[in-house]
């Protein structure tokens, strides 16, 4: 434990709060999976609370925040730890408030769900199926992943291919908040006010509450479509993503050789060297999708669960957890020196520039893409597997990709500004001084916080715009 802040004197003051102090589960509930990126790793990896603090409720998140301005000491928080890039890490230690104790399902109605910050998503949709219901998108990380860690780190996901992302308006309906003050207050957010505290890692306000929209659950089918060339499958997927009458919740693509070297459980499946489609399709859109499928020569369907044999299936992991992040997560357990880049193509000529860069960097940079709906639009967006040798050789590969063409969301960085995908403007900065007037939520991770003189004008096209852009926007 650390000499600057007064430990003792918090764990007076919060009184029967269940904490923890031991050096060793303190650092453990510190980190999240920045080690997928080597860069993080080197600068992240001592980064450690002082002290874990588990609240059962919004009144105790109130005491742990009041007696926290008082003393000074910084609160980081914190749901499963199942983000990439340091978002819940407390970079400057003091207290980790760890919000997994908080999980219970408050309410579930037709097309809404409420919730308390801590509730896995996984349990949710368990609980919506009761209704028919499921969650319009989630993480790779489903069951484990908590729906405030989701909505305060997260973009999109699975489903994304339908839905969009959490920016887009209607794909999060309510959150409540709780500011850092020496008298903490709670904030309701709806419409544009969303996106104050959407993707902000919990820099201006602590999550409490979560409304999340529902869509009619379906028990989708697991299709795996087999191509002798990544070209082929990427223009494929783009097809199939473009027909808006085949339900589908996945449209993911993976370039040879990584499917069979890399999916261990299912290489019995896909033949060495063959790149992949992984889709998630409804039951009742199946005839529709074998329809659109059949006219492609180059296509071959490897895998349909609706009519694999229960020993194929057992033990057998869902399409969902190929892809998105745990297609990094499942080639850095097969091979250590792989790691990752986020990247936007864009709206119009994706193809011709996916190729491009594919063909430039042949085993050095393996091909993923994932289907999104962006601004009504399907476009991919990419996760490629890097392999690394040096932070210098990774530099030049970003570079190189926005010199192309391709917009990095670099994740070997910590901020909201650098890698997070959020453009922090003038109206964001003015949230967080309302909500943490003495910067003391996750500090270190808003540059626009930490630098007086940053910079506002550069205006940088970022996944999730500034609140002056959306502004700016609705007014011409």
């Amino acid at each position: 434990m650390s000499d600057a802040y007064d430990i003792a004197a918090f764990r007076s003051l919060i009184g029967p709060i269940k904490c923890e102090d031991n050096p060793v589960l303190v650092k453990q509930k510190s980190r999240d999976f920045y080690w997928y990126s080597p860069v993080l790793k080197r600068e992240l990896d001592a980064v450690t609370a002082d002290i874990v603090v588990s609240p059962v409720s919004e009144a105790e998140v109130g005491a742990v925040l009041k007696a926290a301005h008082r003393l000074r000491i910084p609160v980081t928080a914190r749901g499963a730890g199942t983000g990439n890039y340091g978002q819940a890490m407390p970079l400057t230690g003091g207290v980790l408030l760890n919000l997994i104790d908080m999980n219970r399902i408050l309410t579930i109605g037709t097309g809404r769900v409420v919730s308390e910050p801590g509730a896995l998503i996984g349990d949710i949709d368990k609980a919506a199926a009761a209704s028919g219901q499921e969650l319009r998108m989630f993480p790779s990380t489903r069951g484990t992943a908590t729906i405030a860690g989701f909505v305060a780190g997260g973009s999109g996901g699975i489903g994304s291919i339908t839905w969009g992302g959490l920016r887009d308006f209607g794909n999060v309906l309510r959150l409540r908040v709780m500011t850092m003050e020496a008298e903490p207050r709670t904030l309701e957010l709806t419409g544009e006010d969303l996106h104050k505290a959407v993707h902000a890692y919990g820099t201006n306000g602590v999550i409490t509450l979560v409304e999340m929209p529902l869509t009619a659950r379906y028990d989708w089918v697991d299709v795996i479509v087999g191509f002798d060339s990544f070209d082929a499958a990427a223009s494929y997927a783009l097809a199939l993503g473009e027909q808006d009458g085949i339900l589908k919740k996945l449209v993911t693509v993976v370039a040879g050789p990584a499917p069979h070297d890399f999916f261990l459980r299912h290489r019995a499946l896909i033949p060495a060297g063959k790149s992949v489609v992984l889709t998630m399709i409804a039951p009742h859109a199946l005839d529709a999708f074998e329809a659109f499928t059949r006219p492609y020569k180059a296509a071959q369907i490897l895998f349909d669960s609706s009519r694999a044999a229960r020993e194929t299936l057992t033990g057998l992991p869902p399409n969902y957890e190929l892809s998105w992040n745990h297609t990094t997560l499942r080639a850095l357990r097969v091979d250590p020196a792989i790691t990752y880049l986020q990247v936007r193509y864009p709206e119009t000529g994706a193809l011709p520039l996916i190729k491009r860069i594919h063909d430039r960097y042949g085993a050095e940079v393996t091909g993923h893409l994932e289907l999104i709906r962006f601004n009504g639009r399907n476009v991919f967006a990419g996760l490629p597997m890097v392999r690394f040798s040096t932070e210098e050789r990774l530099q030049e590969i970003i570079a190189e990709h926005e010199a192309m063409g391709a917009m990095i969301f670099n994740p070997h960085r910590y901020t909201l500004e650098e890698g997070g995908m959020k453009q922090t403007d003038a109206t964001q900065l003015a949230f967080k001084r309302e909500t943490d007037p003495e910067g003391l939520l996750n500090p270190g991770k808003m540059i626009a916080w930490e630098d007086p003189n940053f910079d506002f004008s550069a205006r940088k096209n970022f996944l999730f715009p500034g609140l002056e852009a959306r502004a700016l926007a609705a007014e011409m």
